[in-house]
């Protein structure tokens, strides 16, 4: 049988948990030399495949591989960019993996991305040189359809989680004399996932979070504002954890800055903020808000083991349903009961998950708008379950650096 090489490459927003996907990729792979010759990772991304900037990941020793499942953000780059149909980029690209005799594609990402790694399956049989493209679920947002969840999100969750309830103890003992009312801004451009969790801080219900503010609700001032005065006066202070993306009446981002991002998405501002000088102008109330931002993403030190394991789990299906024969599918995880949660592996074509998002269903907000119900808690309490940590060297997380290594190019370079 022909040896094929292999790419992979990571796209969009990384997470704590992208570099566990990488890991089974590579590991899977080696196991079948007979099958997949060398496995590249593009530099950056799909940019880094466009420029024939690819790295030979077999010049990675399988300690370092190892240490992956460990290790966060890409280690190999990622990037946002969305492949022009009606220029050169997807001739380019087929080019590029035309020349490194590359019969596998790997594309690591949201929908943007499983819709690139489905166009490039069609248009890759259509030019004579079919390649197997096989898309890994990522993203910190939860948003993608078909897959109980998705790596990044449980150790997301986990984060915001426990950054809300230390959050909590520290304004309620400090609320007498100083801040009254802290806002936690989380990431989540049309999908509240990210905020629910923040919901699981609280075992009572006058437990921080106290207020929740979901994309999938419309933000109503006069609503938000009664609601934050009731919530000092009966506990002396109010916790708010607010989605980046939320909306007003109007269906207008509180936050957008008026600029877009390489995928046309909204570059989203900063909304709590807005909320802050909300607060001071109409209740004159004392506030401190913070953006979690990277901080949230990033934190390999607390995450879930579930989402590790996921992660893993659907890198190394990738490898396996492809040498199968399967092809532009997105392996995905299948919830099989909740508690315990056990989970299988199952497989969705790519043209039904490009470019689609799942919005929390309103079965999981709370009647008032402003929590989670326990139909919400029961799914997403098992995603946070497990202590992952990595290993610690003087105090610090011992992350590996990979030596990225790029292969000799064999085209010049792009017009």
């Amino acid at each position: 049988m022909t040896i094929k090489n292999a790419i992979y490459a990571q796209s969009g927003g990384v997470t704590a948990v992208i570099n566990a996907s990488a890991c089974g990729v590579i590991q899977t792979a080696r196991q079948y030399p007979q099958r997949i010759g060398t496995v590249f990772a593009a530099k950056n991304g799909i940019i880094g495949a466009l420029h024939e900037e690819l790295i030979d990941t077999s010049l990675e020793s399988d300690e370092d591989i190892a240490k992956l499942m460990h290790t966060p953000s890409g280690a190999f780059g990622s990037c946002r960019h969305k492949l022009k149909e009606d220029g050169d980029e997807f001739p380019r690209l087929l080019e590029v993996l035309k020349a490194h005799n590359i019969g596998y594609f790997f594309y690591n990402g949201g929908g943007d991305s499983q819709d690139t790694a489905n166009k490039v399956a069609k248009l890759s049989a259509a030019s004579g040189f079919p390649i197997t493209c096989i898309g890994i679920p990522k993203t910190v947002d939860n948003d993608l359809p078909f897959t109980d969840a998705c790596p990044g999100f449980g150790s997301v969750a986990k984060y915001v989680a426990i950054s809300t309830r230390e959050a909590g103890f520290d304004v309620a003992s400090m609320a007498a004399t100083s801040t009254k009312v802290f806002i936690l801004e989380v990431m989540g451009r049309h999908a509240g996932w990210i905020a629910a969790a923040s919901g699981l801080a609280s075992s009572q219900n006058n437990e921080p979070p106290h207020i929740i503010l979901f994309p999938e609700v419309p933000f109503e001032p006069n609503s938000f504002l009664k609601r934050v005065d009731e919530c000092v006066k009966s506990h002396g202070y109010c916790v708010v954890v607010v989605s980046e993306g939320i909306r007003n009446m109007q269906g207008q981002f509180l936050s957008d800055a008026g600029l877009r991002d390489a995928f046309g998405h909204a570059q989203l501002g900063g909304v709590a903020p807005v909320l802050a000088q909300l607060i001071k102008s109409e209740l004159n109330l004392k506030y401190h808000w913070a953006v979690a931002d990277y901080l949230q993403r990033a934190a390999r030190h607390i995450a879930s083991t579930v989402d590790v394991e996921q992660a893993y789990a659907l890198g190394k299906a990738a490898v396996t349903m492809a040498l199968e024969g399967h092809n532009a599918i997105m392996p995905t995880i299948v919830r099989e009961q909740d508690s315990p949660y056990q989970w299988s592996i199952g497989q969705v074509p790519l043209a039904d998950v490009a470019n689609q998002e799942k919005a929390m269903p309103p079965e999981f907000i709370s009647d008032d708008g402003f929590g989670i119900t326990p139909a919400c808690r029961r799914y997403l309490e098992p995603l946070i379950q497990g202590e992952s940590y990595p290993p610690y060297v003087a105090g610090m997380p011992d992350y590996v650096r990979l030596k990225n290594i790029l292969v000799e190019k064999k085209l010049g370079c792009p017009a």
